[in-house]
């Protein structure tokens, strides 16, 4: 199994990105972190990654699934309007590959578009809910929601709570 953890160039919570690299590394989940920069990556209390892949040269053939990481660079950047992002997601749902969203990175498969009448679960924000809603998600009220190749995870503070569920979807645990 091998995963592309997506960040942003900053802000992005580097709580999540620790307890995946815990989880994934326990498991024997290989994974790479990547972003749409080949600068550091800062997260939001300073944890610095260098990316070890540039997300525009990815392909849904390069890895088994995305897993998309929350926090405010996410807004910052405006990542769930960039258009080679939501491209790339589209390319590894038609690929039936594991797309995994944290808390408000739900907004770029909204955008993506590969939503359309699967359960997914969202931070309690209304604008990333009218957008869910916006693009035929239906709302799930749990800590993580896994429809077909689509799993959702409503906050990285749930991350100890449902990553069991998560690492069974992905056939690792």
């Amino acid at each position: 199994m091998r995963l592309l953890v997506l960040v942003t160039p900053r802000d992005f919570k580097d709580e999540t990105v620790s307890g995946l690299k815990l989880f994934f590394d326990k498991w024997g989940v290989e994974y790479k972190i990547g972003s749409y920069t080949n600068n550091e990556c800062v997260g939001r209390h300073g944890a610095v990654y260098k990316p070890e892949v540039n997300a525009s040269k990815v392909t849904a053939l390069d890895f088994d699934g995305i897993v998309l990481v929350d926090g405010e660079g996410i807004e910052a950047y405006k990542i769930y309007e960039y258009r080679p992002l939501l491209d790339l997601v589209m390319k590894f749902n038609d690929a039936r590959k594991h797309i995994i969203a944290v808390g408000n990175a739900v907004k770029i498969l909204a955008r993506a578009n590969v939503i359309n009448g699967k359960r997914v679960t969202a931070p309690d924000d209304n604008e990333i809910r009218r957008l869910v809603l916006l693009f035929h998600g239906v709302i799930a009220d749990e800590s993580v929601s896994i429809a077909d190749n689509l799993v959702t995870i409503r906050d990285s503070d749930d991350m100890d709570e449902v990553m069991g569920k998560v690492l069974s979807h992905l056939g690792v645990s």
